[in-house]
């Protein structure tokens, strides 16, 4: 049955130090999560032997790392990472980043550090 979802009744999960995410979606081909990233915090460096990610910004400013280069992200943009590609998300500004995550297929247990 279809229902709209949002962060309200989604499955929670919280990370890194005070980042917490929303699984808007998630199945086994299809994953998009809503994350917040408090200012001044990131997640580790790593890359996805499988999935393909699309990040994009709903608030806030992102700065995405990839492989050895360095890109802003502001309100309503987003960029694709493809699979193999170590990247890593930051919040370097004063307020809290929230953005979609959107990975084909789930990115979850694909997860190498770098």
């Amino acid at each position: 049955m279809l229902e709209p979802v949002n962060i309200n009744g989604a499955e929670h999960y919280v990370w890194g130090d005070g980042c917490e995410g929303w699984h808007l979606v998630k199945t086994e081909n299809l994953s998009v999560i809503q994350e917040r990233v408090p200012p001044g915090k990131s997640e580790r460096k790593h890359y996805h032997e499988k999935s393909r990610q699309f990040f994009y910004v709903l608030e806030g400013i992102a700065t995405l790392e990839v492989s050895d280069q360095s890109f802003t992200l502001r309100e309503r943009e987003g960029i694709e990472i493809s699979p193999s590609v170590p990247h890593r998300l930051l919040n370097n500004s004063t307020k809290d980043l929230e953005f979609l995550v959107i990975s084909a297929p789930r990115s979850h247990g694909d997860r190498i550090d770098v």
